[in-house]
């Protein structure tokens, strides 16, 4: 959605203005400009087109307004009708494309035709053909890049690198710039001839307000900001669905920095209470100064667990060089902070460090293509190594042994509160039949609103789909959207809420399908990446709970929170799959507690 509010006064014709920007309200001041990309291929869907918005934000810096953008196809009769147009209404009009020795190269015919000229051959190019080509025979194909229309300028623009005048000009027809198409041309030509365009006295002057929450939230601040700057601010607003802290980019752009400031002021006064947010483009170049600040804060719990998880990380680069460490991250939540933790704290060890963090993804059946998204993502944001396996969790370490038989230790984000995960240490060694590995639980003690806080609190990126009502991510097979978190929005549709907004922390698995089979032991789909290990010389004791009395589950059951799904032989479904906790838990499987999102 685009509010309408518009900078005033008539558009300009051919000729330049330039005229001192105004403070009041009225006539734009700004010089305009057309840009016409031609090329079948870019409407064809072959090409993507960049040079247009290169073109656009360069000719705003120079104080230029791009009033339209065309595509058009390799057509003489069709470009030569846009042309004319435009160069009746802006100040400016640039080409792209079209350009060349092939029989779909038009533009200098259908510029011509615009203009009621023909083409002919200029003395200067057909040097130049002859210089660079070789070539003298006039019905060679080289020689259609000197056959130009008969009013042509040329124009030797300045290599921005070098400072040496370009060799080869760039064609312009009144107030019509013949641009070429290959992107790396047209901006060296575009940088090279800046000056053509460049209007010293208009000013534009532009802010940006990010917000979270909906459009629709917000709309009738917009309605008044429409009513109240009319013809002296235009302002646009951009919902992006991507971004974990702001749901809208609202942009307010104006000659006028006075005219700016006052609805920029009026919008803050207007919106509603705690849903403007700061923009954070890169948390990761200033981690370490604000993670070990966190650390230092006095009287933050967030603060004191976020310490202990640096000591217990520190400890682990104590005993083991860069080489010999990866990180365990599948794009989850946890994985996420301690992924940030670990460079926070390799950040400060070692600034000047060449060699790249080593990450460990097993990546499972199913995967959700968002999380997989997420992964790439953050490799480039943290300039990782990723390390990729498939296969069973026991599997993958195997094949990790195998590939980098250097890793000694893998620094995990298992908390206490996952399944058979009380009894573990900050530093434990896999069991002994495993591959071995040092396993480095930096965030035991962390709760899933710790998590969140530290997250947030830092504008950390995490998967977009924790902003959809998921809570915790497996595959696409075993992983729905939290029951917890649905709610009904005043349209009547089925909405979630975002992960960080769930209430009780206990619910945080029952977006995973857990079934349970007749004898009361929990199925494979209890570890959501990786079948259970059974041991048949270490049976599981049975679960002395009711099935039926779901309320017997207490906050330390090892289950707790995952949801059971109907199952023949229950005669009911119910919420809870718990373990009576004066028996002995469940032996786990070989190596210890499943990662997890």
């Amino acid at each position: 959605m685009r509010a309408a509010l518009r900078v005033g006064g008539a558009l300009l014709g051919t000729e330049r203005r330039n005229a001192a920007c105004r403070a009041m309200a009225g006539h734009s001041s700004a010089s305009t400009a057309g840009i016409i990309v031609i090329g079948d291929e870019i409407l064809k869907g072959h090409t993507q087109d960049t040079n247009s918005f290169f073109m656009c934000r360069r000719l705003r810096a120079l104080g230029v307004r791009v009033a339209r953008v065309s595509v058009v196809p390799d057509e003489v009769d069709t470009i030569a009708a846009e042309v004319a147009a435009f160069a009746s209404r802006f100040t400016f009009v640039l080409t792209s494309g079209g350009i060349g020795p092939t029989h779909d190269d038009v533009t200098f015919e259908a510029v011509a035709k615009a203009f009621g000229e023909k083409v002919a051959p200029h003395p200067e190019l057909v040097a130049l053909v002859h210089k660079f080509f070789g070539k003298t025979d006039m019905q060679c194909p080289e020689m259609k890049l000197a056959r130009i229309p008969e009013s042509s300028r040329l124009n030797y623009g300045t290599d921005q690198l070098t400072g040496s005048a370009f060799k080869y000009p760039l064609v312009s027809v009144r107030n019509v710039y013949i641009f070429p198409g290959i992107p790396a041309l047209m901006e060296r030509a575009l940088d090279g001839l800046s000056h053509l365009f460049r209007s010293e006295q208009t000013c534009f002057h532009s802010r940006a307000i990010y917000v979270a929450a909906d459009e629709v939230q917000i709309a009738p601040v917009l309605d008044q900001a429409n009513a109240s700057f009319q013809g002296r601010v235009s302002l646009g607003s951009y919902p992006d669905w991507a971004n974990n802290y702001y749901r809208v980019k609202l942009t307010l752009d104006s000659e006028s920095e006075q005219h700016l400031e006052e609805a920029h002021r009026f919008l803050m006064e207007k919106l509603p209470p705690g849903v403007v947010v700061p923009l954070v483009i890169d948390c990761v170049s200033r981690a370490a100064a604000e993670v070990y600040a966190l650390a230092e804060s006095a009287g933050s719990a967030l603060g004191q667990k976020v310490a202990a998880a640096l000591r217990t990380i520190e400890e682990a680069l104590d005993r083991y060089s860069l080489a010999q460490l990866c990180v365990g991250f599948n794009g989850g939540k946890d994985c996420t902070a301690l992924l940030h933790l670990v460079h926070a704290a390799v950040e400060r060890r070692f600034p000047e460090r060449q060699e790249k963090l080593k990450v460990l993804y097993i990546r499972i059946v199913s995967p959700f293509p968002e999380m997989e998204q997420f992964i790439q993502a953050t490799v480039q944001r943290y300039n990782i190594q990723l390390c990729t396996v498939e296969g069973s969790i026991r599997d993958a370490l195997l094949t990790l042994k195998e590939q980098q038989p250097q890793l000694e230790a893998v620094l995990m984000g298992t908390r206490r509160t996952d399944p058979y995960s009380c009894t573990l240490t900050p530093m434990c060694m896999t069991d002994p039949d495993w591959p071995q590995y040092m396993r480095v639980n930096p965030l035991l003690d962390w709760t899933y609103r710790d998590i969140w806080e530290f997250l947030r609190k830092l504008f950390v990126p995490y998967c977009v789909l924790y902003d959809k009502g998921y809570t915790s991510l497996g595959s696409m097979a075993n992983t729905m959207k939290n029951p917890a978190l649905l709610y009904t929005d005043t349209r009547g549709r089925e909405c979630y809420r975002p992960a960080y907004e769930l209430e009780n922390e206990e619910d945080e698995r029952t977006s995973r399908r857990t079934l349970l089979p007749h004898d009361g032991s929990a199925l494979p789909a209890l570890y959501p990446m990786e079948p259970r290990h059974q041991d048949p010389a270490r049976p599981e004791p049975p679960q002395h709970h009711d099935p039926n009395k779901p309320q017997q589950c207490v906050s330390g059951c090892v289950c707790r929170g995952l949801r059971v799904s109907p199952h023949p032989g229950h005669p009911q479904n119910f919420d809870l799959l718990c373990l009576c906790p004066v028996v002995p838990r469940p032996t786990p499987p070989p190596g210890g507690p499943q990662p997890h999102c």
